[in-house]
């Protein structure tokens, strides 16, 4: 493991752990494939407001460069994909160029979403035979891809509503990103914001991607990991814990033995008004991916970037930074809370540390999928005691919208 790895996993909360016993090895995530309206200005978005690095591109004028494959050549016709990095996370921003696809009929129904959480392990034909044999619906059957970077094998299981996971053995394969793809000068050149003092990445990796499912599916969802990938339910949270005066919902987090892949799962729960799961399953039009998490290992500076690239964060009132039991709850952190409260960032403490994180608003027009930064000092917990106060933000967010 080289000094990157161990800085990523320290990032993201990740813990030693012997993968030969797990029926179902995960590397970890290998990338996160949005299907948007417009890929060419939501990758100019990120590179502007997120700070990532356009590194390749698919499309069709590389459809001759694709693979001898029929499929593969007639998907670079159809599709324009960048691919965007940012330490260790990888984002794929992908728009259809044609009406009638796969890929154009998603986005008619969801809007800009997450199509696909692609996990990276290290024998494909093992994870998807395991897979399909205790209960995964196979979407693609383990195959190969190559071109003059090598070979890349790869299959696809479906997951909760259309969400699928691609399994990705990348071992024996030098090119930029996958077959077709080549590699292109970044959209954004950052270099004179770098030098200005702007951070070098505005985040390292991926800490977690939150599912929303229907209402009584959670636990069907928690023991589809369980069963299908070998994951732990690694926390829960219900009743008072995840509840407001108008709305509730219940959460379940799932991950891998490492703690790499980390999937909260969100189901609604009764209530006085609609809950923000509720509002997402109807703009969505079903369950998919709500929110990532994304780690940065400074977080102010990040939030200053960002909030300075017009990103918006959900507000949070002076009375939480003011609350007395706030500040014997959490202790000492990094940085005065008068620093966190100037830029509304939350702070949790728990048995093994504290956290920092704030939560941006939704980023298309449809009120769905919004990030989160995270900074853990190593907490592994993903924030309970500020669950009140980020809920209570969404809620003013949804009544400005006439959604509660």
């Amino acid at each position: 493991m080289t000094q990157a790895d161990i800085d990523v996993d320290e990032l993201i909360g990740a813990i030693e752990h012997d993968v030969t016993a797990d029926p179902f090895p995960v590397k970890g995530l290998d990338h996160l494939y949005f299907m948007v309206g417009n890929a060419r200005q939501a990758a100019h978005y990120y590179s502007t407001a997120f700070g990532m690095t356009c590194v390749a591109v698919r499309g069709p004028e590389q459809a001759d460069r694709a693979t001898q494959d029929a499929a593969a050549y007639q998907h670079c016709r159809d599709y324009v994909e960048y691919v965007l990095t940012s330490g260790s996370a990888r984002f794929v921003i992908a728009g259809s160029v044609r009406a009638g696809t796969f890929g154009a009929e998603h986005h008619a129904r969801h809007g800009d979403g997450i199509l696909d959480i692609a996990l990276e392990v290290p024998d494909v034909d093992a994870a998807y035979r395991y897979a399909t044999e205790h209960g995964a619906r196979g979407v693609e059957e383990p195959h190969d891809l190559s071109d003059g970077y090598g070979t890349v094998r790869l299959a696809a299981i479906a997951a909760y509503g259309e969400t699928r996971h691609s399994l990705v053995d990348r071992s024996r394969y030098d090119g930029p990103f996958l077959p077709g793809f080549v590699a292109r000068p970044p959209i954004v050149d950052r270099g004179a914001a770098i030098a200005a003092g702007a951070p070098k990445r505005f985040f390292q990796a991926v800490d977690h991607v939150v599912g929303n499912v229907e209402l009584g599916r959670m636990d069907e969802w928690v023991e589809f990991y369980r069963r299908v990938m070998g994951f732990t339910n690694m926390a829960e949270f219900v009743g008072d814990d995840i509840a407001t005066e108008y709305s509730a919902l219940m959460s379940k987090v799932v991950a891998n033995g490492t703690r790499r892949v980390k999937f909260p799962l969100n189901e609604p729960a009764m209530s006085r008004r609609k809950s923000q799961i509720d509002e997402y399953l109807e703009f969505y039009g079903g369950p998919g991916a709500q929110h990532v998490a994304i780690a940065t290992n400074d977080i102010l500076a990040s939030v200053d970037a960002m909030r300075a690239a017009g990103v918006e964060f959900l507000d949070t009132p002076d009375s939480y930074y003011e609350d007395p039991g706030l500040r014997a709850r959490i202790g000492t952190v990094r940085v005065p809370i008068e620093q966190l409260q100037a830029r509304k960032i939350l702070v949790d403490r728990d048995e093994d540390g504290y956290l920092l994180q704030i939560f941006t608003k939704p980023l298309q027009d449809r009120p769905t999928v919004f990030f989160e930064l995270i900074e853990r000092h190593g907490s592994l917990g993903f924030g309970k005691g500020n669950f009140k106060a980020l809920f209570e933000a969404i809620e003013r967010e949804q009544d400005r919208r006439g959604n509660l």
